[in-house]
C-alpha cells in the first residue's frame, strides 16, 4: 500500500530501492525515510540491549533513530539520505559498527 498523497502533487521519476531484501518504490528527490514511511515500514534499527524496534522520530538527523545500513555503510541517517535507484538498505542494531561510520 502506498501512503503518499496521490492528487495535486508532482513527483520525479519512480524507481525501486531494496530494503531488507524487499523492493520498495521511491521517487527522485525523496529520502529513503520518506520511501519507507510511504511503504508502511517503520523499523529502521533495533536497540542493542533489548532488540526493540526503533524508527524515524525527528526526521531531521538529530535523534539518530533512523540509522540504517545503506549500500554497506552502517549508521546512515535515512531521513537525510536521498533514495537512489537500486540502493540496498538494511535494518541494523542501534550501534552496529558505530566506529566504521566515523
Amino acid at each position: 500500500m502506498d501512503r503518499r498523497i496521490q492528487n495535486g502533487f508532482e513527483r520525479g521519476k519512480s524507481f525501486e530501492i531494496e530494503v531488507d531484501g524487499t523492493k520498495v518504490k521511491a521517487f527522485e528527490g525523496e529520502t529513503i525515510a520518506a520511501a519507507l514511511l510511504a511503504a508502511g515500514k517503520r523499523t529502521t534499527c533495533k536497540s542493542n540491549a533489548k532488540k526493540e524496534a526503533r524508527g524515524l522520530y525527528c526526521g531531521m538527523g538529530v535523534c539518530m533513530g533512523c540509522r540504517m545500513i545503506v549500500d554497506g555503510k552502517p549508521n546512515t541517517l535515512v531521513c537525510q539520505t536521498l533514495a537512489t535507484p537500486d540502493c540496498k538498505v538494511k535494518t541494523q542494531n542501534a550501534l552496529e559498527n558505530w566506529w566504521a561510520s566515523k
